[in-house]
């Protein structure tokens, strides 16, 4: 049984634990804080569980959680790993010290993979000796349900590595995707960070509210987009595709994009669409809402499962 090493064992690090685990690969948990690694096993047995009665694992949570393993040691977390998937905090020092640790505990032929959400690999890996096996491979939140994987390397990442773990993330299920090179935030966050700023312009604008800007996304685009990305979508709204939609949309959307200039989060409407959101759920409730979140997104995973690409 090939085995995975997943260093960090906080809300990332344990879905990873669980897509390496569902797998049949044996995974080693290991936290820099005490304890963390033990305490984690609940939430890996417990959302197991969950992921069990959406019908989206076969085995049972107690054969797949049994897979897991918490390490004493950063060097026992990684010996005879195949794989090191990092989640530690999102800064650059103490990725480049927990990158050091790995480069020297980890044979040459490990790949050294950070979760990061938009610190790229050249950032934490350009002084090491192993630098050539070290990339980023960043997940969605959660992974264990969301799985798309982004591939990014550094200008030095050999790309063979690369490879090698785009071949270990289809093997687990997950969906990657490779980036030629690095951007700032990797490209689903660029995405994001467009329709984001431009949803908070509808309302520093007067536009729309923050509530029915939501709608046009969860009811209008949102439901385009779980089945197909936005070329395809294009391609399929016009007869002629995408030359054809170019053509009789193009001068609208460039035009659009003519207005979008930078949005920097100014505190006025960011306190509005705050004061919205506090109205329509109260922070109290944030966390039983994720919960409703995830029991959603596991339902949408079934369903798309079921359902011919």
């Amino acid at each position: 049984m090939d085995k995975v090493a997943v260093v960090g064992a906080g809300l990332i690090g344990r879905a990873w634990a669980i897509v390496f685990a569902r797998a049949g690969l044996a995974v080693s948990l290991w936290d820099k804080m005490d304890g963390v690694a033990d305490r984690a096993m609940g939430l890996i047995g417990s959302s197991l569980s969950d992921l069990h009665a959406a019908g989206l694992v076969n085995e049972a949570p107690g054969k797949i959680a049994a897979r897991v393993t918490p390490a004493a040691t950063l060097a026992d977390c990684v010996a005879g790993a195949i794989h090191v998937q990092e989640n530690g905090p999102e800064r650059v020092e103490p990725k480049r010290e927990i990158f050091a640790e790995l480069d020297r505990l980890c044979p040459a032929e490990v790949v050294l993979a950070s979760s990061t959400s938009g610190i790229p690999a050249s950032e934490f890996t350009a002084d090491l000796p192993g630098r050539a096996r070290c990339l980023v491979a960043h997940p969605v939140n959660p992974p264990s349900l969301v799985p798309l994987v982004e591939l990014v390397g550094a200008p030095w990442t050999d790309p063979e590595a690369v490879t090698r773990t785009r071949a270990l993330m289809a093997r687990v299920g997950q969906v990657p995707v490779t980036a030629f090179k690095e951007t700032r935030g990797f490209v689903l966050n660029r995405l994001q960070a467009a329709l984001v700023a431009e949803a908070f312009r509808m309302v520093r604008d007067g536009v729309m509210s923050a509530e029915d800007v939501d709608a046009c996304v969860r009811d209008g685009l949102g439901l385009r987009w779980s089945f197909m990305g936005p070329f395809e979508t294009i391609d399929l709204n016009a007869p002629g595709g995408v030359a054809d939609y170019v053509e009789r949309f193009g001068p609208l959307m460039g035009g659009i994009t003519e207005e979008q200039t930078p949005y920097h989060y100014d505190a006025p409407t960011v306190g509005q669409v705050a004061e919205e959101r506090r109205a329509a759920l109260p922070l109290e409730k944030i966390e039983e809402r994720s919960a409703w979140r995830d029991r959603r997104l596991m339902a949408l995973v079934a369903h798309k499962r079921g359902q011919p690409r």
